[in-house]
């Protein structure tokens, strides 16, 4: 596939297969027996959650493209909410309903003990075996984030955190990650695995975006008028890469 782009927003199913097709997913999606999509449901304002009308061109371009035998899920792992009820209330469950695929709650699900003298924060870290042995693609809604200035595919993957093992005792509060910086909180999930693709919604900004998910947030902060290295997060990532 390419390092990455962007093209014009005009309405999902237009833009996302066409930018889909552009980077040769369809013949990346040959190589794997599993994919997952990744959207971000986390968030209390519902306009910031990845929506099911961005999602479902991306799954029905994997489902036109993979192996007879692929398996596809769509996994999340919301903190401070029960996944399951997100996926039922923002309508992913009728979308799963419709494709045939699977609904994978990301906290509850079986982890592997994962150790990496990077680790900014953790000493180990449980992570979804699920996506570990999967082609992972990143699908956020793009947007501003008091914390980190711009939110996109690689603090997606903060879901990935199993609320099983990092939430507090009366909540589902993801409260174990937060003693960290949030910069260390993505740094050391993409650590343990960086997705293989981003597909970004930036449709508020009149855009797609889709490739290489270190690239395309690079590519989102510019969309708001950062550089990358303004970003602590991404050039903490970046730096790690070098």
């Amino acid at each position: 596939m390419v390092k990455g782009l962007s093209i014009k927003f005009n309405g999902y199913e237009e833009s996302i297969p066409k930018i889909l097709e552009i980077i040769k997913l369809d013949l990346e999606l040959k190589k794997h027996e599993r994919i997952v999509l990744k959207p971000s449901l986390a968030s209390e304002n519902p306009d910031d959650n990845t929506s099911v009308e961005f999602v479902e061109p991306v799954l029905k371009f994997c489902m036109e493209h993979k192996n007879p035998g692929t398996e596809i899920f769509i996994a999340e792992g919301c903190d401070g909410y029960d996944t399951m009820d997100k996926f039922g209330e923002l309508g992913y469950r009728k979308l799963a309903e419709k494709y045939g695929v699977g609904l994978i709650d990301l906290n509850k699900s079986e982890v592997e003990e994962i150790e990496n003298e990077e680790f900014l924060g953790f000493g180990e870290i449980m992570y979804p075996k699920i996506l570990k042995d999967s082609f992972v693609i990143s699908l956020p809604k793009l947007r501003e984030d008091w914390s980190l200035g711009v939110s996109a595919s690689l603090d997606n993957m903060l879901g990935a955190y199993p609320a099983k093992h990092y939430k507090g005792f009366f909540s589902l509060d993801k409260s174990k990650i937060k003693r960290f910086p949030v910069k260390h909180q993505i740094h050391d999930i993409i650590k343990c695995k960086m997705p293989e693709l981003a597909v970004i919604d930036a449709s508020n900004k009149g855009v797609i975006l889709a490739g290489q998910p270190l690239e395309m947030d690079k590519q989102a902060a510019k969309i708001y008028g950062f550089k990358s290295k303004e970003l602590p997060h991404l050039k903490l990532i970046e730096d790690s890469m070098d």
